[in-house]
């Protein structure tokens, strides 16, 4: 930090920390966080005490304050943004260097029965990705073939296999379930 002299931190003290409530308010609609809304203060606050010799007495030192919040929180939610962008650009990259999505290793649960979870589980693993990648993410054969790496024909006798092993393991749940008549079990 810079220094100031005894007068300048007293003036400083008056148009800056005097304002904090203030800068809170204002904060806190702007992120909807009080936490957030505590560092972006925090950081404002520091702002200003670094370009101090800028400040320019007796001008509104309100607008001046209010002016640097805004600022500070645009330029935090602006390179949140470019990291998000950039995290997004290294995860294709390495999804596309391993030829691979790693969600696939695991069996994806959310919304499904414990019956089908553990019938999902039970298939081979390059029938279970196949599966996973076409029926429950919606992938085209195409996508589904890039992602692991192989033809779509193997796609289509993988998907074509995995699917009869889910029919033959689940067709009685199916039945008890009312989603199949027994006929078509």
């Amino acid at each position: 930090m810079e220094s100031h002299d005894h007068d300048t931190t007293e003036e400083f003290q008056r148009e800056v920390l005097a304002r904090r409530g203030q800068l809170y308010g204002a904060a806190l609609r702007m992120t909807g966080c009080p936490a957030q809304a505590e560092d972006l203060v925090q950081e404002a606050v520091m702002r200003a005490w670094t370009f101090w010799d800028r400040f320019q007495p007796g001008t509104n030192g309100r607008a001046w304050m209010h002016r640097i919040l805004t600022n500070t929180f645009i330029n935090g939610y602006r390179r949140k943004r470019r990291e998000r962008e950039i995290l997004g650009e290294i995860r294709r990259d390495v999804v596309a260097a391993e030829g691979w999505d790693r969600g696939l290793h695991r069996v994806p649960g959310e919304g499904l029965s414990d019956e089908v979870t553990e019938a999902l589980a039970g298939l081979a693993p390059d029938f279970r990705d196949v599966l996973v990648l076409v029926d429950l993410r919606g992938k085209s054969y195409r996508e589904a073939a890039d992602v692991i790496g192989c033809p779509i024909g193997t796609v289509m006798s993988r998907l074509h296999r995995a699917r009869r092993a889910m029919k033959r393991e689940l067709g009685a749940y199916a039945t008890a379930q009312g989603y199949v008549t027994a006929q078509a079990a």
